[in-house]
């Protein structure tokens, strides 16, 4: 869509509001937003229209603000079902599982309502915990852990409540749910098989022997897989195991040397916490030609670009040219580096 000519009159009038206001952060993109809310005046006739931009940009305006002090620490994302009782397996599993990550340094995110949302928190404790509720005629409340806590918010959409699960997360993992739960599993796994998200552990918790999430793979396989509606690769986009102290250990391994990543121009860069040795990078570069799209796998310094936005420029990293296509062999050139 091309964009049109710009108003050198509104353009100086919004300056000139951003100014009152004192100026901050990201000042260009403000501008631009503003410009965009104007446009509804004419653009958009439908008051619920408008009413649902409006509520979008304030629950995420808010939550971005609430995250900001805690952008060092990595979180883990923990979904499952409301219904699960406290005398159930599963909910003792979430509790465990919730307090293991937060001693290896993770903070946890959940939903702020009942069942494994609850254990969760409880697990977790509300220091280290983030509530994200949501309003539903049925679930007003949040649980007891978060209902007086800062780091609670309560979401009207479940939308911009799943952004903010997706963008603050480092690790995903999901127990037994209904609709929901698969709702923001498949969500998860569309958003890196597409590359529209990081890639990140995402990991299926089943109860000890249980079969939920094996079927969920069964289903997967015999009809997604082998109809190829999806890749084989993509299977490595998520794991399954029924034993917590597991979950934990493919969580915290993933991030054993891997960092984080960012597309620079062409070059895909991944920061790392350890350099890999030269042959190292010849046997990725063998082993993982089928994603090379351009440059082959290097090792490089931080780029301008890393380095204007002081993004971990303290880190070494390679880069190469990546397909932007194969992200469930991206993750296996993940794993591997995280072996070395």
């Amino acid at each position: 869509m091309e964009k049109p000519p710009a108003d050198p009159e509104l353009k100086r009038r919004v300056q000139e509001l951003i100014a009152y206001r004192g100026g901050g952060h990201n000042s260009d993109l403000v501008e631009d937003i503003v410009e965009n809310a104007l446009k509804l005046l004419r653009d958009v006739e439908d008051r619920g229209d408008v009413k649902v931009i409006q509520t979008a940009v304030r629950e995420l305006r808010y939550s971005f603000k609430l995250f900001a002090p805690f952008a060092q620490s990595r979180k883990v994302t923990i979904f499952g079902s409301a219904r699960t009782l406290p005398n159930k397996i599963e909910y003792q599993q979430a509790v465990d599982f919730a307090r293991m990550m937060a001693d290896a340094g993770f903070m946890v995110i959940t939903g702020a309502g009942p069942g494994i949302m609850h254990a969760g928190h409880e697990g977790a404790g509300s220091e280290k915990s983030f509530g994200m509720n949501i309003r539903l005629p049925w679930e007003q409340s949040a649980n007891a852990v978060m209902l007086k806590d800062k780091k609670l918010i309560t979401f009207k959409y479940f939308f911009t409540r799943k952004l903010i699960f997706i963008r603050h997360s480092d690790a995903i993992a999901l127990f037994p749910g209904g609709f929901g739960t698969l709702d923001e599993g498949y969500e998860a796994l569309t958003l890196m098989q597409t590359g529209k998200s990081q890639i990140i552990p995402l990991v299926l918790i089943d109860r000890p022997g249980g079969t939920y999430w094996r079927t969920w793979d069964k289903n997967v396989r015999e009809h997604l897989l082998r109809n190829q509606l999806i890749s084989p690769e993509d299977l490595y986009l998520y794991q399954i195991t029924d034993d917590a102290i597991q979950a934990v250990k493919w969580i915290t391994r993933f991030y054993r040397n891997f960092h984080s990543t960012r597309f620079v121009k062409d070059l895909f860069v991944i920061r790392l916490k350890y350099p890999p040795s030269p042959s190292a990078i010849a046997a990725l570069n063998e082993d993982f030609v089928d994603i090379i799209a351009g440059d082959k796998i290097h090792a490089i310094e931080a780029t301008p670009e890393e380095r204007e936005d002081n993004d971990f420029v303290e880190l070494p990293r390679i880069a190469f040219g990546f397909d932007r296509r194969n992200y469930g062999r991206l993750r296996q050139l993940i794993d591997v580096l995280n072996s070395y």
